[in-house]
């Protein structure tokens, strides 16, 4: 096993993998150090997992369990880049694209009768949405602006959309029968197995049996009603209409894999009412799901003049939607997994409020989040500037996060044991001794859902909370509400911890919604928060604070304490990028940002120097973060325009800026010795190489596929320079 393993994923980061690994390899070998690639992209996860389909030169290793197993042990140091979270519509084209690559992969079914459609869509169902992260996250997170990153942002601030105080943007959420109000949950005294049945008058259905659950887990239990859903839409879709602004829908499809493309699929029925009244049974026949997007429904009705003029009526009479693309017509209801809302809301606030409309222009929007569990966050600090005008990056404070995702803590955990109800009645949740732990009447089209957190990591989050906050010295706050049925079970955890450490003091526990205030207050003033939070919010947080106050997510140190002493190193928040990759397709320049990469790098290496003792990887890991402040010192950060500095010369100014640091360092001769004729290489070779990689762009970029590309053809485009590929071979 190598020391250092780095994931091969999907898109952009995949991209810009192909010219900066190499370099990579080449430096940390010249330390004793090896950097091998294990696949967790969304095309290799695909492949491993039908390999009785495929001829044996084509399958491949489950790299992902071989993972699985790999960080639950001292040895992991992971450093992982962003993958793609499937949608269905994502993973029946990398199918697509597989296929007619010559990989007889099975179709994706869509609706299946047989016992082979059903065994195929359930091996299809592990690998969409989140299938990586739960695996790979065991250890809680730990994720912060790297000092070089937000010195770089206050020094040169971004550009934030102005406030006005009678801005209509709002956020909608619903005010009951939704995930928040129907929770219930409990703390398990001792270790059960557990199964989830539906009972109705025809009789007892098990949703979910063999579950398992240690002492001390919080269990919750909630549903979100069908029918108060539609009505809440309904509404908020008329008032949309009379406000004057933007509709826009705000959802997680990719990590809520269940149930989110459910509350979406309502939302496009919802919005296209009429339609759906009309000619309801034909649409029906034409197998068209409503889950998979708007998209979706337009390409199965082609040909069909009369629904499609009545979708035109209807699109025409309901208020202008919130826009992925308003050149193209991309809709926020088209795609299911275009509109994230730990992305969406943060641009949308950003911006000061505003949306792109089907116009092209910038428009209020009233923000809908149907669930009414995190959507207070994003309410207040919508309120907040509308009170107190846009945040200044150049004095902004940081927000960090200390983020509970161990073992598939909370709603991220809660796929296999989510139901789409078919029928009236109760489900329960029934513990081994035949102890109804929870339990809910339910009707058709009910959402039904449970989720837990386990003792160990609540108590691994708390204490690596306590150790964040001595480090920094500064506020910390346990974003939970006791009014909420989890949280409350949650602060039975946290309050005698931090009583034990003597800590008390230290911290305060508050509701999202107070919290968010607390820290934009506090960040306003220039100071530090830490943020202490669950599953959900942490993912949401380190987007949200740092879009504000650096403009992007990708820049934040991601670090994953395994519970079992090894390291996972994230490359930062910022997605897979796929309009990155088709600017590359068509203009042959990436505007992929590698500073989550180059951070990851640092952070990786000086833990593989603390564990194993190796004084060389400390010094490589000391020359990285050297490179990335000179990155950052001498704006070497890709351009977003064709014909300016991209991706791979961002990593030839890295690539230099290290070789020049390891060349400048005095704690060992013999590295400066080795790494000195490399840096005069890079520095003498920069004309020719810079403009090496200049020639190739403005020109259309072959790849040999999109999920699956020809690696001898992604090589060449992502490494054009001979001269910056000598030095380093």
């Amino acid at each position: 096993m190598a020391d250092i393993i780095y994931t091969k994923v999907d898109e952009a980061p995949e991209l810009a993998s192909a010219s900066f690994l190499p370099i990579i390899q080449k430096f940390a070998s010249m330390a004793g150090v090896t950097v091998g690639t294990m696949d967790i992209s969304l095309a290799g996860r695909i492949i491993a997992t039908f390999p009785e389909y495929l001829k044996e030169d084509q399958r491949q290793n489950d790299d992902l369990a071989e993972l699985g197993r790999l960080v639950k042990t001292a040895e992991a140091n992971v450093i992982k880049l962003p993958n793609i979270s499937a949608s269905v519509p994502q993973l029946v084209a990398a199918i697509e694209e597989l296929q007619s690559q010559g990989f007889a992969l099975p179709d994706y079914p869509e609706n299946p009768t047989t016992d082979e459609e059903k065994a195929v869509r359930a091996k299809y169902d592990t690998i969409k949405g989140s299938a990586v992260n739960p695996v790979l996250r065991e250890g809680n997170s730990d994720r912060r602006a790297a000092k070089a990153v937000k010195s770089y942002a206050q020094n040169n601030p971004h550009r934030m959309g102005d406030w006005a105080a009678d801005s209509k943007t709002r956020v909608a959420s619903m005010s009951g029968n939704d995930f928040r109000s129907n929770e219930v949950s409990a703390t398990l005294a001792s270790e059960t197995g557990a199964k989830i049945v539906l009972e109705t008058a025809n009789g007892e259905t098990v949703l979910k049996d063999g579950l398992s659950y240690p002492a001390g887990t919080v269990v919750d239990a909630t549903f979100m009603s069908g029918a108060a859903l539609d009505a809440f839409l309904l509404d908020e879709i008329a008032k949309t209409k009379d406000e004057g602004v933007l509709f826009s829908l705000h959802m997680k499809a990719t990590m809520m894999k269940v149930s989110d493309p459910i509350i979406f699929g309502h939302a496009v029925k919802a919005f296209l009412k009429p339609v759906f009244d009309k000619f309801g049974a034909e649409l029906d026949a034409l197998g068209v799901n409503p889950n998979q997007g708007l998209g979706a429904l337009l390409e199965k009705v082609d040909g069909n003049a009369d629904i499609k003029a009545a979708i035109d009526a209807c699109m025409a009479d309901q208020p202008p939607m919130y826009m992925v693309d308003s050149d193209r017509g991309i809709t926020n209801l088209h795609v299911p997994s275009d509109v994230i809302i730990d992305a969406s809301m943060p641009a949308l606030i950003r911006a000061g409020g505003k949306g792109w409309g089907p116009d092209g222009k910038e428009a209020d929007a009233v923000c809908v989040i149907p669930d009414n569990s995190y959507a207070p966050v994003y309410d207040e600090t919508i309120k907040f500037f509308k009170e107190n005008g846009k945040l200044n990056p150049a004095t902004a404070g940081t927000v960090q996060n200390i983020g509970l995702m161990a073992q598939k803590a909370e709603e991220y955990g809660s796929h296999p044991t989510t139901f789409e109800i078919a029928e009236a009645g109760k489900v329960k949740l029934i513990l081994d001794d035949g102890t109804v732990l929870h339990s809910h009447n339910v009707q058709p089209g009910d959402i039904w859902r449970s989720a837990s957190a386990r003792k160990a990591p609540i108590e691994d989050w708390v204490n690596l909370a306590i150790d964040r906050q001595a480090a920094e010295g500064c506020e910390a706050v346990f974003w939970l509400d006791e009014t909420r049925a989890h949280d409350a079970e949650l602060i039975a955890y946290v309050k005698p911890i931090l009583e034990a450490k003597g800590v008390a003091d230290k911290f305060q526990i508050m509701s999202p919604a107070l919290a968010t205030r607390k820290a934009f207050e506090t960040i306003t003033a220039g100071d530090t928060h830490i943020a202490i939070t669950g599953n959900v919010l942490r993912d949401y947080l380190t987007d949200l604070f740092p879009i504000l106050e650096l403009a992007t997510s990708a820049k934040m140190l991601s670090i994953v304490k395994l519970m079992n002493g090894g390291g996972l190193f994230e490359t930062g928040a910022g997605g897979s990028a796929p309009k990155h990759v088709q600017q590359l397709m068509e203009e042959n320049h990436l505007r992929w940002d590698s500073l989550g990469e180059f951070t990851a790098l640092g952070e990786s290496l000086q833990f593989l120097a603390n564990r194993t003792g190796n004084a060389k990887a400390k010094i490589l890991g000391e020359a990285v973060d050297a490179a990335t402040q000179g990155i950052l010192d001498n704006n070497r950060s890709p351009s977003r325009k064709v014909g300016e500095p991209d991706n791979r010369d961002s990593h030839y100014w890295f690539a230099r800026y290290w070789a020049e640091a390891m060349a400048a360092q005095t704690e060992d001769a013999d590295l400066a010795a080795e790494f000195a004729p490399i840096a005069k290489a890079l520095a003498d070779g920069e004309a020719t190489i810079t403009a090496e990689l200049a020639a190739v762009q403005g020109k259309a970029a072959d790849l040999g596929g999109y999920y699956k590309g020809n690696e001898t053809q992604i090589q060449a485009v992502m490494t054009p320079s001979a001269t910056l590929n000598n030095i380093i071979n």
